[in-house]
């Protein structure tokens, strides 16, 4: 095998390693619902926006036939299922969760008939599925700039996790380098903002690191 080829293989295997990473930080909230039998503390959009960047990147992968797309996003799919599955099941106010759930599986499954029906050129179809998560998966990286705002106010990084930062910019660096090998800025430049992003969370950790926090509390009581 020619030393291109090696190092592809090898990349794709990090891609998937680092993201699936990624992925499983969630069951940490996971085992917080299992024990407590609640949602506190727990937040239910990312779930929710995970799932539906998955299924548009698995779409966008099994269009474009490449195997690491296919392989990280419909394990991601069925983790982030299995989230929203226990979530549903532990919180007592489900009506509004299902409101939130059916609202974007409806969009969802607005643009998969627009994609299947009026975007009959395979060609035509691939560019404007990978431009709609491009935009998706750069408005989930740009997302957290408002905690990231609360945390310069506060000068508390305590909403902020670190093994959750390390692992974004390690998936961020992978698919945007996995991207430059394939020349698709469409997975490339969507994970630029992830690992700018990043950047910004460990500056954060480095300024106002853990313990000082506790110390700040401990002197604002």
């Amino acid at each position: 095998m020619e030393t291109g080829g090696v190092f592809d293989s090898l990349l794709s295997g990090v891609c998937v390693v680092f993201t699936l990473g990624m992925f499983s930080t969630g069951l940490s909230d996971l085992r917080h619902m299992w024990m407590t039998r609640s949602v506190d503390s727990v937040q239910f959009l990312p779930f929710l926006t995970t799932e539906v960047n998955n299924l548009g990147w698995l779409s966008y992968g099994t269009l474009k036939g490449d195997g690491t797309l296919i392989v990280v996003n419909a394990v991601g799919a069925v983790l982030q299922t299995l989230y929203i599955s226990a979530y549903l099941h532990y919180c007592p106010r489900k009506r509004a969760v299902l409101l939130q759930t059916a609202t974007l599986l409806g969009i969802l499954l607005l643009g998969y008939g627009y994609f299947g029906l009026l975007v009959p050129d395979p060609e035509a179809r691939l560019q404007q599925l990978g431009l709609f998560c491009s935009v998706f998966t750069i408005s989930m990286y740009l997302s957290p700039l408002a905690d990231l705002a609360k945390v310069i106010q506060t000068k508390s990084t305590q909403c902020l996790s670190f093994s959750l930062t390390i692992a974004t910019l390690l998936t961020s660096v992978s698919w945007s380098l996995y991207g430059f090998r394939l020349r698709d800025p469409y997975i490339m430049v969507p994970n630029i903002p992830g690992i700018l992003t990043s950047f910004i969370r460990l500056w954060l950790f480095w300024k106002y690191p853990q313990e000082q926090d506790r110390n700040y509390r401990l002197l604002q009581t």
